[in-house]
């Protein structure tokens, strides 16, 4: 981190000087675009954190907010802070009112919040705000898992968003090119 600085003039020096104002823009966007990425994701963490808490408070458990909202900043990695929560609320509940039954309102719980994450917020939060389509984000996913598991589906996202940047200037290049504009008929 001390010598990042240092670090992105040297790779700024490498760019010939033609692509300069390119790389600049193309840089600048992937910044802003992995900016909105990680600020919609801390949303998205903290509000299946307040969902996770509430429930599990409304439940009487002693330690609802607690577990809630470990449960909500592990969600960063999906499905553990599904899986730490209902473990430690399941626990937390045995203990405290040495009850099965509790484990069934603890799992629609759960349930209802993993649906309202995987659904609306990362859709909402994280989709819109790097510009990805609700389908895209689902897709990009599940291919990210599919290829490098937990750590593609941690990646699956940025990736997809710069990709998207990328996508976005070629489309741009290809439609101010003489073979777009080219006429049907026209002279080579």
């Amino acid at each position: 981190m001390r010598d990042c600085d240092s670090i992105f003039d040297q790779l700024y020096k490498l760019i010939p000087r033609r692509y300069e104002l390119t790389a600049l823009k193309l840089g600048t966007e992937c910044d802003e675009i992995l900016g909105a990425f990680l600020r919609g994701q801390l949303w998205v963490m903290f509000i299946v954190g307040c969902i996770y808490s509430f429930g599990l408070y409304m439940l009487g458990i002693d330690q609802a907010i607690l577990i809630g909202m470990v449960s909500g900043v592990a969600s960063i990695i999906p499905y553990l802070g599904f899986v730490l929560g209902f473990v430690g609320a399941a626990i937390a509940a045995l203990i405290q009112f040495n009850e099965l039954y509790y484990i069934v309102y603890i799992a629609v719980i759960f349930l209802i919040a993993q649906g309202v994450e995987s659904m609306i917020l990362t859709p909402w939060l994280v989709g819109d705000k790097i510009g990805l389509h609700p389908l895209a984000v689902i897709f990009s996913l599940m291919l990210g898992g599919f290829l490098f598991g937990l750590v593609g589906v941690l990646l699956a996202l940025p990736f997809a968003a710069v990709a998207m940047v990328i996508i976005r200037h070629f489309h741009l290049i290809y439609v101010d090119s003489e073979i777009y504009l080219q006429r049907e008929g026209a002279e080579d």
